[in-house]
């Protein structure tokens, strides 16, 4: 097994773009491989955390601390947005209730509004997103994260989908 991811670390190693010197990559092949061997679910765009939850509108929070970061789930950008070319999200320092409309997303096709995931105040907001709305599809659940807020109620997540509920429920979407 260690032969084998070594001869995948090497051929993808052999593939960088030759502009990045060695070790300035944007990705690490090691990161690469990780995610290439990863079970696929719904997501397309990045391996999806077990500490993700998320709400039924399609947010998602996945907290570190009393830290929230929130984004939206795969299937909302493949299934609702399309591809995204503005987002619209708060100010920091703003005060969000849980599932107070915070923001929106559009497309050429469609307008969808955020809704927080749980109550808190606005500490960071994803400023690539400006120049670079196409992150949230290109990587959803990683670069493509729309806000960090400090969690006031952390009891809030228990009401929240783990990923295990959140396939469920969008599979009866489906159905």
């Amino acid at each position: 097994e260690k032969m084998a991811m070594r001869a995948a670390l090497r051929s993808l190693s052999v593939n960088f773009s030759p502009r990045f010197p060695l070790g300035t990559a944007p990705f690490s092949a090691a990161r690469l491989l990780l995610r290439s061997v990863a079970p696929r679910t719904l997501s397309s765009c990045s391996t999806l955390s077990t500490a993700l939850k998320f709400t039924d509108k399609h947010e998602w929070v996945r907290v570190e601390g009393s830290i929230g970061s929130v984004g939206i789930s795969n299937y909302a950008q493949v299934r609702s947005i399309g591809r995204c070319v503005y987002c619209g999200l708060p100010e920091v320092g703003q005060r969000l209730e849980q599932m107070e409309e915070f923001g929106a997303l559009e497309s050429v096709k469609a307008a969808s509004e955020l809704y927080s995931p749980l109550t808190g105040e606005v500490s960071e907001i994803n400023t690539e997103l400006a120049e670079n709305p196409g992150l949230v599809n290109k990587d959803c659940y990683g670069e493509g994260w729309l806000i960090k807020m400090n969690i006031e109620k952390p009891e809030e997540l228990d009401g929240l989908m783990d990923q295990t509920a959140y396939e469920k429920f969008v599979k009866s979407l489906e159905d």
